[in-house]
């Protein structure tokens, strides 16, 4: 069993041949005058002060990091709230058009036909003959109307009224010969609620953001 060489030892002070001083380490310094030690005291406190901001800085990138980590986390998810609000909103906003467009239409049942009426007056002021078919309780309240507005527009033809019980509420058709109007508020709000829908399908996630200069990420 081999033995463990051991370590080598160093002297301190070594001679030269001709007995001079060749080579000696220094000595720790024991005795220190009061500016070598204020000299040593700022220089500790530089060092500590500098250690302690670069200990502040890498902190603070760290957790400067993190908070960017969790807001592209977070933002898909904003993202998604969002477009879930604006799918509520839609509905919201169609639901009050629609009690709405229902109560205007239940007092003045008579106005979309008064109305189609006059938009089509230069188109029907020639035509011998305006065939008026409608759900039943709006063709019970046009027979004055119908009459009323043709005279306000010049029509001279026949009118022919029809009730049509398969037709919705409100609805009604005007045939003149050379063409044709209809109205169907029912079919008229299921077309934009659909139209609503498609461009709300269509933005999906990639809407404007909530917060200007903070875009959305998938």
């Amino acid at each position: 069993m081999s033995a463990s060489p051991l370590p080598k030892f160093s002297f301190d002070t070594e001679f030269a041949a001709d007995g001079g001083v060749a080579s000696q380490t220094p000595r720790p310094k024991r005795a220190y005058l009061p500016d070598e030690v204020e000299q040593i005291r700022r220089e500790a406190r530089a060092e500590g002060e500098n250690a302690g901001l670069t200990s502040v800085a890498a902190a603070q990138a760290q957790a400067l990091s993190e908070i960017a980590a969790a807001c592209q986390q977070a933002l898909p998810k904003l993202a998604e709230v969002a477009h879930t609000h604006r799918l509520g909103s839609a509905a919201l906003a169609l639901a009050c058009g629609r009690a709405i467009a229902d109560a205007a239409l239940a007092q003045f049942p008579e106005a979309p036909v008064r109305a189609a009426l006059e938009a089509l007056a230069r188109e029907i002021e020639a035509q011998p003959r305006l065939v008026v078919s409608a759900e039943p309780a709006l063709a019970q309240a046009l027979g004055a109307v119908l009459q009323e507005t043709a005279d306000a527009i010049g029509f001279e033809g026949a009118i022919q009224l029809r009730p049509e019980p398969e037709f919705n509420a409100h609805a009604f058709t005007l045939d003149f010969g050379d063409g044709s109007a209809a109205f169907d508020p029912a079919a008229a709000a299921a077309r934009v609620a659909l139209a609503l829908e498609a461009a709300l399908a269509a933005e999906g996630l990639h809407a404007e953001p909530l917060i200007p200069g903070i875009e959305s990420q998938e």
